[in-house]
């Protein structure tokens, strides 16, 4: 696999339209499971086919029950300066609820284990809306990922996916969905509490430290190019999505034959239009719209000011200084907020 993903490396050298890259993110699956000789033959293979930032963000998504002394030593030989850790919940019952492989210790050891040896740039996953967890054990949930002194927290609604556990006994009556009324309330009481302890609300799902915000992530959201290298990984660029096949075997059988096996959608202007707005919603800034209808034209440009209008008025929506967002007390609405404004 990991030669396969080194050859596809230098099979997509020229994808991007710049060589320089500032962030390098190693996430899907579980990437915690390569060791420091693996990672470094794969940021081998992307110096040999970029300009790596000096300054680059090099994140790897880790387990916390991976993130014992060994491994972390391991890490230590790499270039690897920034750990996105999924929590989830610092409680023994919501994780084994949700069927984590790791406990409420290894939750808590994980973080304070990276820091001693130096990794300090450190983003942590939390969920909320897990069923049975009343809004005061959430603040305590909160309260205990600030104790830890990391720069950035990442917070979800619990998604019950089709064909696991939690559906079955969410089926079966066994486990209560969490109402939305609550859900809304957690929402709230997490961006409250955080604002309280000097994280900044950059985007619905995300919190940072002054000077923390994920680099990685936040091309996503400005609709910056970026390529995915590995089963299932997807790449985008202009009004290009492309996306790997999922079957392992098959990535590499293509790849032994220097080909790959992945499929492309070319986006329409609507389209793009629309995904744009979706993203540019989710942050603190919103649309810079002098951007947009430079981007878009002008018919675009005035059916959004056209249909973001009643939204404005309604206190749903905030116009300043040339940039469309929306208000701290309607964020956990911005998905249906900005497809109101989806070009249809």
């Amino acid at each position: 696999m990991i030669e396969s993903i080194i050859c596809e490396i230098h099979l997509r050298a020229d994808f991007l339209p710049e060589k320089k890259l500032d962030s390098i993110y190693f996430g899907g699956g579980t990437p915690s499971l390569l060791n420091a000789d693996e990672i470094n033959a794969l940021l081998d293979a992307v110096e040999t086919c970029f300009q790596v930032s000096p300054k680059a963000e090099i994140s790897l998504e880790a387990n916390p029950d991976d993130l014992d002394i060994a491994y972390l030593k391991e890490l230590a030989k790499t270039s690897i300066n920034r750990l996105s850790v999924g929590i989830q919940s610092f409680r023994e019952e919501d994780l084994k609820m949700m069927n984590r492989s790791h406990n409420a210790e290894q939750a808590l050891s994980c973080i304070k284990n990276a820091q001693d040896y130096g990794i300090e740039n450190i983003s942590l996953d939390l969920i909320y809306g897990i069923p049975g967890m009343e809004n005061e054990e959430w603040v305590n949930q909160i309260e205990t990922a600030v104790s830890l002194n990391v720069p950035h927290i990442s917070s979800y609604a619990l998604t019950v996916e089709p064909k696991t556990v939690l559906a079955h006994k969410v089926k079966t009556g066994e486990i209560i969905e969490t109402q939305d009324e609550t859900i809304a309330q957690q929402f709230e009481l997490l961006g409250q509490n955080l604002s309280d302890a000097g994280f900044e609300h950059y985007e619905v799902s995300n919190f940072a430290k002054p000077g923390h915000r994920a680099v990685h992530n936040s091309s996503y959201w400005q609709g910056k190019p970026y390529l995915g290298v590995g089963p299932s990984a997807h790449s985008f660029k202009d009004h290009i999505r492309q996306w790997n096949v999922s079957n392992n075997p098959v990535y590499i059988k293509n790849l032994q034959k220097g080909e790959l096996a992945s499929e492309t959608e070319y986006l329409s202007d609507k389209d793009s239009f629309n995904e744009a707005v979706m993203i540019a919603l989710r942050t603190k800034e919103g649309v810079d719209m002098d951007r947009f209808e430079e981007k878009f034209g002008a018919d675009f440009f005035a059916f959004l000011k056209q249909e973001s209008q009643p939204y404005v008025e309604a206190g749903k929506l905030i116009l300043d200084n040339g940039f469309l967002r929306i208000p701290q007390n309607w964020r956990f609405h911005s998905d249906g907020i900005a497809s109101a404004l989806f070009y249809i």
